[in-house]
């Protein structure tokens, strides 16, 4: 019998009775040697990722490729977990917003996740790659000119966590003011603070493009969702905007963050332009959702031997399946930082388009940029879901902000003053300090206004 590495420090022993925490400083610090430790304990690990809400880790690589192709066993639905059922999650936890049922792709099963996936699949299937990569250069320049005279930016705040909000706020034809506010609700939805308030005002803005693209639908992916056969109603519509406007937020930057990183700390890939190549390797060794497919099983049942409690909430470790394969000298795309099995992310070619096209832009502007402190110095964001940094200081040679190239045309006005009533968000809840006005200055700019 393998007798198991020395746990990281921090790390409670395993045969204590205690979980690992997901959420701690420690583990965001150094998670694939908690990731070496969990996989040499077995298939699965018990941890906490927020005070007082457990779950089961998968951490082994064909286990949890076959939990995620086993949708007859471990269902999506939410409203299946027993702890929450029996009120002993506290309402404010900061992950229920992560976790709790959306009646979207994410939290269904069956026919019903049938329907509303495809509905997703074929409306981001008429929007072509040529549109795509134009709406990101376009945010990409504007985010660039904000800091390029400078000589010295925050790659994490300053661009990659902006890119795929302004990108998909476009691509769903967000009027300004209804994009402050989405911009407002992802962002505090991700960081955990307030998170429930801000999930309300990110509902409340998508509820009202809602009800606007219902009276002046356009060339846009919620016109499109609005379009299908599927026949979505409202509130299915609205809560699938917030997941594919919370999947195109957060993730999709922390994925740029990453590889922003992965280019910067590995010569070759700078040397060479090797844009395909990096996002491939942060795939596999720093994805960022590297925690998370929450699944339910529908019975007591095991995981690769390891039992599971009917309505337990099992969670699948992409990271630590992963980096085992890497550690091995994988070099396929057959990682699972995409998920896989029925519930594998509908939309991951755009996302991945979005995250090349972005690091394209940025090198193309700014061919010397460089880390402006040493990498082993940069702190890795606490979370049990996320893998990000928290910041990612760089310096390059100043440069003069370019002029916005002219929009293209559209069969319908993009950006309308809505002709149906807005729902007023309290002002408790409305975009304060940096947040506002954001992605009215880039519609601005965009428009040479």
């Amino acid at each position: 019998m393998t007798t198991p590495s020395v746990p990281p420090p921090g790390c409670p022993a395993h045969g204590s009775g205690q979980r690992i925490p997901l959420d701690s400083a420690e583990f965001a610090a150094n998670p694939h040697a908690y990731y070496r430790y969990m996989r040499e304990l077995g298939p699965t690990a018990p941890v906490t990722i927020a005070p007082g809400v457990e779950a089961t880790l998968v951490t082994d690589y064909n286990a949890a490729l076959e939990l995620l192709q086993d949708s007859t066993t471990f269902r999506k639905d939410s409203r299946r977990w027993r702890a929450l059922a029996e009120g002993c999650i506290r309402p404010d936890s900061p992950v229920l917003p992560l976790l709790a049922y959306r009646p979207n792709a994410m939290f269904t099963d069956g026919a019903e996740h049938v329907r509303l996936r495809q509905a997703i699949t074929d409306s981001f299937a008429r929007v072509s790659d040529k549109r795509l990569s134009r709406m990101v250069r376009q945010a990409a320049q504007f985010l660039i000119n904000q800091f390029s005279a400078r000589g010295s930016a925050d790659l994490l705040r300053d661009y990659a966590q902006q890119l795929p909000l302004y990108v998909f706020n476009e691509l769903f034809g967000c009027p300004a003011g209804i994009g402050d506010r989405v911009l407002f609700g992802i962002s505090g939805m991700f960081d955990g603070v307030n998170a429930e308030a801000a999930s309300q005002v990110l509902l409340g803005a998508v509820g009202e493009l809602v009800a606007l693209k219902r009276a002046q639908p356009g060339e846009d992916i919620t016109s499109y969702l609005m379009q299908h056969p599927a026949q979505l109603s409202d509130e299915e519509l609205a809560h699938t905007l917030v997941l594919l406007l919370g999947a195109g937020g957060e993730p999709e930057g922390n994925l740029i963050g990453n590889a922003f990183y992965t280019m910067l700390t590995n010569e070759e890939f700078a040397r060479l332009g090797q844009f395909d190549k990096a996002v491939d390797d942060t795939l596999w060794r720093n994805a960022p959702m590297s925690n998370y497919a929450p699944h339910y099983p529908v019975v007591d049942t095991d995981v690769a031997g390891d039992k599971v409690r009917a309505g337990d909430l099992v969670l699948v470790s992409f990271g630590a399946a992963n980096t085992a394969l890497a550690d091995r000298g994988a070099d396929t795309r057959g990682h699972l930082a995409w998920s896989a099995g029925p519930h594998a992310c509908p939309s991951k070619e755009p996302a991945r388009l979005i995250a090349l096209t972005g690091l394209e832009t940025l090198f193309d502007a700014l061919p010397d940029v460089e880390l402006a402190v040493p990498a082993d110095s940069l702190a890795w964001r606490p979370g049990p879901f996320n893998r990000a940094l928290a910041s990612l200081p760089v310096r390059f040679s100043a440069v003069t902000p370019r002029a916005a190239a002219a929009p293209e045309p559209t069969a319908t006005p993009r950006y309308q003053a809505p002709s149906v009533a807005a729902t007023p968000t309290p002002a408790a809840a409305q975009p304060a300090g940096n947040n506002t006005g954001r992605w009215s200055s880039f519609m601005k700019w965009l428009t040479g206004q």
